[in-house]
């Protein structure tokens, strides 16, 4: 693991699983790819600062007939200091054409693992031969209110409730991320790249 200074360019690209960014990481050792999770909060931009190093290895996957090798860092860390819009010639650079991380986990072979057995599907607690409810005791239905919260509490688990910052973990899986990100924005958050973590907006 090494802490390098650098500068991060960050393009983002509409994909079929929603919008991801793609990094090229700038370096006095060489110039690496970054495809960390933790990117998909950032702005499309270049970010300088100081980067740890986790990893560098090849990495292939397969886009439109061809196959792609690069060389990757993951990084375990990084401190931002500044930030500059992306020029049209370096948006170019980041080529356009890259495979969602999610797409490119789904093509990499899962380890084999004996068959599941089929499981009984459980009774229904509404269904009629098992149903012990007295009549007329209907539960009341649940409010538009009460189901948005119980949705935003099961997607974002130990971060609930939500404070006026909020730092999401990088570690769940990308989906997951992409979903916490959206749903931050709606509920009126911003992501403060210098910090990396989320800012309820003044109202």
């Amino acid at each position: 693991m090494i802490t390098i200074p650098g500068q991060l360019a960050i393009k983002t690209i509409h994909g079929r699983n929603g919008d991801f960014n793609v990094g090229r990481l700038a370096t006095s050792i060489g110039e690496f790819v970054v495809k960390n999770a933790e990117l998909d909060q950032y702005r499309e931009g270049k970010y300088d600062g100081d980067f740890v190093i986790v990893e560098i290895r090849p990495s292939t996957y397969n886009a439109n007939g061809r196959m792609v090798i690069e060389i990757r860092a993951h990084l375990g860390g990084m401190t931002l200091s500044n930030i500059d819009a992306l020029s049209r010639d370096e948006a170019r650079r980041l080529s356009p054409q890259e495979v969602d991380p999610i797409d490119e986990e789904a093509q990499a072979p899962a380890p084999a693992s004996p068959p599941a057995k089929p499981k009984a599907k459980p009774r229904s607690p509404r269904d009629p031969l098992v149903d012990t409810t007295p009549f007329g005791s209907e539960p009341a239905p649940v409010s538009a209110a009460a189901s948005a919260e119980a949705d935003d509490a099961a997607l974002f688990g130990a971060l609930w409730p939500l404070g006026e910052t909020v730092k999401l973990d990088a570690t769940v899986d990308r989906r997951v991320l992409r979903q916490q990100r959206d749903r931050l924005d709606k509920l009126g958050y911003e992501f403060a790249p210098l910090s990396q973590d989320w800012h309820l907006k003044a109202a």
